[in-house]
């Protein structure tokens, strides 16, 4: 009975000794993926505790704290009205993060749909392609700023209006997916005894397609980090009360000679999320690439 208990401690010693070995490897393999993914969640971490660490009121304006450097009391100073920068902008990741999430999951939807129908469905594929290309024809942020100008800007407004430029992409990407899939044996085989259609585009085509447009989606989302800086900056994009990394910077533009913390903070927040979602898809795309896997 010892030695049997010895034996079995050994083999389960060796067995978490393979255990952490391979994910050693596994780190050493991508370290991009963890990177971006750590970055990531301490960034959603301090947006979803905003509530609890952030040490004022966000629109609280106090005209004798304005300009005021950071210190024990404002942690990252505050700006020209007097409101607490560090609270501002751990409250405004919030925005960031809603703004990439939403924006990635509804492009990829339409993206998806779109793509496989014009990819399988030949009366279709001219139609939805040449409107396509004529959205891809205007700049992504020219038309965002038509769309929230044609409506109230708010946080939809500003969600839809980033979502429409990036759906193209998604629609080429699946589209050139799928015109490879429709010619592939497996494919032919399920047409030839008869499945349908939404069935096989279910069934055997959407799984090919998932780890593209995964790592699409990941770079789509830092572009609508960005983006939705670049038009709360121009100031068109949500509201002045709802605090935003892109219209903390704008506040900050005509005093960043007296008080640079005001613009500081918020631009490596931003660049830190960016770089973030950046990295996971980089490592995502090596994680899901087998050609890329086999060279690692």
């Amino acid at each position: 009975m010892q030695e049997s208990a010895a034996i079995s401690l050994d083999r389960n010693a060796d067995d978490e000794r393979r255990r952490r070995a391979l994910r050693w490897r596994s780190l050493r393999k991508y370290p991009m993926l963890y990177l971006g993914g750590a970055l990531l969640v301490f960034v959603t971490l301090i947006s979803l505790l905003a509530p609890w660490i952030a040490t004022h009121d966000i629109i609280a304006i106090n005209p004798l704290s304005r300009l005021k450097p950071p210190s024990a009391t404002h942690y990252f100073g505050t700006d020209a009205l007097g409101r607490d920068v560090f609270s501002r902008a751990v409250w405004g990741g919030r925005v960031s993060l809603v703004v990439a999430l939403s924006v990635a999951a509804l492009s990829t939807v339409c993206g998806v749909l779109l793509g496989l129908a014009a990819g399988f469905i030949r009366w279709a594929d001219a139609i939805i392609m040449r409107i396509m290309d004529g959205m891809m024809a205007i700049p992504d942020i020219l038309l965002a700023i038509a769309l929230v100008a044609i409506v109230r800007p708010s946080l939809t407004t500003v969600i839809v209006a980033i979502t429409v430029p990036q759906v193209p992409r998604m629609v080429r990407l699946v589209r050139s997916l799928a015109l490879t899939l429709r010619e592939q044996l497996f494919v032919e085989a399920a047409h030839a005894i008869g499945t349908r259609l939404p069935v096989i585009l279910w069934r055997h085509v959407l799984p090919n397609t998932l780890a593209p447009v995964v790592v699409q989606a990941t770079f789509i989302a830092a572009s609508a980090v960005l983006t939705e800086a670049v038009l709360s900056f121009l100031g068109v994009g949500v509201p002045a009360q709802i605090p935003s990394w892109g219209n903390m910077i704008s506040d900050g533009r005509n005093v960043v000679a007296l008080a640079p913390h005001i613009i500081l903070f918020p631009g490596l927040l931003l660049a830190l999320t960016v770089l973030s979602i950046n990295s996971l898809g980089d490592g995502l795309r090596d994680l899901l690439d087998p050609r890329l896997a086999n060279q690692l």
